[in-house]
């Protein structure tokens, strides 16, 4: 597999050698994180390190941070009804903006007719009037929206959603799993109440991820109950080996932030202007500020399907959208939330880039779309003259 090329980043990220060695290390570890004997402590210690490495990253305290089994189930924890903010009421609602990813969209532990969903401009951002409408038309919410958008890759007015929804008494959860390591995060900077965050987009291992509390948050009700792991928070033993590497993981995207996303940005607009050589080209919220690593694009009458398997038979790992979904014949309901019809929804791929991806990648994809573009856009006008 050594010849093929991976342009799926933002589905999942090879696991870096930093958190693969830590990975290593911690299973060689005999105890369990809770037991209070010497191999226990060892294990503990490790945990608490992770938990440090963590916060760090997202500007947060230690003592805050929750670890989970995934993203998925950082986002179902986070979305708890009777959350509140220091002195604030308790929320009784979940409003959700109409891009956010599957595990969001589901409402987490907020029943059905207490979830309502907020729209996006056509290029894809927060409409905050919609939004300052809905939190007035009823009591206290809960207000989830993602830092960075997992599809179009376009960043949302995170700091400028918390004021309105903090005026209403509100409490904000930012869902950063697929920001962390490409753009700042800060919890404080954004005035987020809790922030979600996931080890394998960044390089850590699949199956381990995070929730991030500002301090003096309450109300966070576990989601999975039994033992007092997590002071609390979520019980089961805590993946010792995952939540090493996830802390190794997130360390080596931090160092090398800086340098990645500026290459990444150049390597992206490159790649940008190699598509638009072809007829009809369209570049989803190209017009706003986006992921450094992030393109996803559609021509008319441009089966996503046929374009992603044409790729792979070239060698070349892209996909048609959110990996949670991208198996699916479906359009994206990212797109559509974005006002665009089922055609062009469902027609659309996107290419992420990573740390290691190179300009002879991009060039080697660049080639490969003029030979698909060749067939599918010509082939398509031919049927449809």
């Amino acid at each position: 597999m050594s010849d093929r090329v991976y342009l799926d980043w933002n589905a999942t990220t090879p696991l870096r050698p930093e958190a693969k060695a830590a990975m290593a290390a911690a299973w060689d570890l005999d105890g369990n994180p809770s037991s209070v004997h010497a191999e226990g402590r060892h294990a503990r210690r490790l945990v608490e390190q992770a938990r440090a490495a963590i916060a760090e990253a997202v500007g947060g305290l230690a003592r805050n941070v929750v670890f989970t089994s995934g993203g998925t189930e950082a986002n179902a924890l986070a979305l708890t009804p009777g959350l509140r903010r220091p002195s604030g009421p308790a929320v009784e609602r979940l409003l959700v903006s109409a891009v956010e990813h599957a595990s969001v969209l589901a409402g987490g532990r907020f029943p059905a007719d207490a979830i309502g969903t907020v729209g996006v401009t056509r290029a894809g951002v927060l409409d905050l009037d919609q939004l300052s409408a809905s939190l007035a038309a009823g009591p206290p919410a809960l207000v989830s929206l993602m830092l960075a958008n997992n599809e179009t890759g376009a960043l949302q007015p995170v700091a400028e959603a918390a004021e309105r929804v903090h005026a209403c008494g509100g409490v904000l959860h930012v869902d950063a799993i697929q920001a962390l390591g490409k753009i700042p995060v800060d919890i404080r900077a954004l005035a987020a109440d809790l922030v979600t965050v996931s080890a394998h987009k960044i390089g850590g291992p699949k199956g381990v991820g995070a929730v991030i509390l500002a301090d003096g948050l309450s109300g966070l009700e576990p989601l999975l109950r039994g033992g007092g792991q997590e002071l609390g928070r979520r019980a089961g033993t805590e993946n010792v080996a995952g939540i090493a590497g996830f802390a190794a993981a997130a360390k080596a995207a931090m160092a090398a932030f800086s340098e990645d996303a500026s290459r990444l940005e150049s390597l992206r607009d490159r790649l940008e202007r190699g598509l638009r050589q072809s007829p009809g080209i369209i570049v989803f919220s190209d017009t706003i500020r986006r992921l450094p690593n992030t393109t996803l694009f559609t021509a008319p009458s441009l089966k996503a399907e046929t374009a992603v398997i044409g790729f792979d038979l070239a060698g070349i790992a892209v996909s048609s959208g959110s990996a949670c979904s991208s198996g699916k014949v479906q359009p994206s309901h990212v797109l559509e939330a974005m006002g665009f019809g089922a055609d062009l929804a469902q027609g659309a791929v996107r290419l992420s880039l990573g740390w290691s991806t190179s300009s002879a990648e991009v060039d080697r994809c660049l080639e490969a779309w003029r030979k698909l573009s060749g067939t599918l856009l010509t082939g398509e006008r031919r049927n449809t003259a």
